[in-house]
């Protein structure tokens, strides 16, 4: 009698959570996406954003690809869902492309700022599709962190420009993903999740190029290869934190992000922070201080 495959792979044990170390993951990822975020920013002054997002793009892919595939090998590419992580792919691209037209358009803290609704969304998103349970306190570190947000924001008339607009696109968009990837962890391994999400990406971003491609010096084509290695790590360290917990308790500490925007707009750009900047800032972290030592607790 012919038994299929399934029946003879064992069964997946089931997923336990890590939350406290899915919070340092996450903490880690926000530093290496600053950077990113900074580089690119820089660079789409004298470079066209199809181009910036390729090399960085490729650049990540190999770096994902000598963390993972050493151990993992090619198996890493099994998966019964690619019509999934196409979708995701293509998700994540228009979030990129969106979050980096917002930086040449506005100050780094700014467009940093806007896309910390992304976690509200991602919330709202797990609760509604993947019924995650959210309790109050979750609920009420999210709200106060959003609150944190607007007074960063400040928004008003003058706010609906053409940058913050695009930033909070990607806000729309980055928040969808993330419940689309604590979805996917069910069935699939954070090394599966990152090689295809870089996979996916490149070959996406390579559709750029015939736009637009201006050869890069020495000096910026070494700060295009550090953008994809931050950005590459980011993504892996990204993916891991939402294997590892719940997207409710590490998406908010996606707002360190932006404490890193503030010091590297102030140095690298002289952006003075705003009262209401850091009023707002301190708002975001103690939000997430508290869910830290709640989560740590239970």
């Amino acid at each position: 009698m012919s038994v299929s495959i399934e029946e003879q792979l064992p069964e997946r044990p089931a997923r336990r959570d890590h939350i406290p170390l899915g919070i340092l993951f996450m903490l880690g990822a926000t530093v290496m996406f600053s950077c990113s975020s900074a580089i690119s920013k820089w660079q789409v002054v004298d470079y066209p954003i199809g181009e910036v997002l390729f090399i960085r793009t490729l650049t990540s892919l190999l770096v994902c690809a000598l963390l993972i595939l050493p151990s993992a090998g090619l198996g890493v590419f099994h998966t019964r869902r690619p019509r999934d992580h196409f979708m995701r792919g293509l998700a994540q691209a228009i979030s990129q492309t969106f979050i980096v037209i917002a930086f040449s358009l506005m100050p780094l803290a700014g467009a940093v700022a806007i896309n910390f609704s992304a976690p509200l969304f991602a919330t709202l998103a797990s609760a509604l599709v993947l019924k995650e349970t959210v309790g109050m306190a979750r609920w009420s570190a999210l709200i106060v962190g959003f609150l944190g947000v607007l007074i960063v924001a400040a928004p008003g008339a003058d706010s609906f420009q053409t940058g913050a607009l695009f930033a909070l696109a990607n806000a729309v968009m980055y928040g969808s993903v993330t419940a689309a990837v604590r979805g996917m962890t069910a069935t699939e391994s954070s090394g599966t999740l990152t090689m295809y999400q870089m996979v996916v990406l490149t070959v996406i971003f390579s559709t750029f190029l015939p736009f637009g491609f201006v050869m890069p010096t020495g000096i910026d084509g070494a700060l295009m290869a550090a953008n994809g290695a931050a950005n590459g790590l980011g993504q892996y360290w990204w993916t891991r934190a939402l294997h590892l917990a719940p997207a409710s308790a590490v998406t908010p500490f996606y707002y360190f992000s932006l404490v890193w925007a503030i010091v590297i707009g102030f140095a690298v750009w002289g952006d003075v922070p705003t009262i209401g900047l850091l009023l707002g800032s301190a708002i975001v972290v103690g939000s997430g201080l508290f869910l830290l030592w709640r989560e740590s607790r239970r």
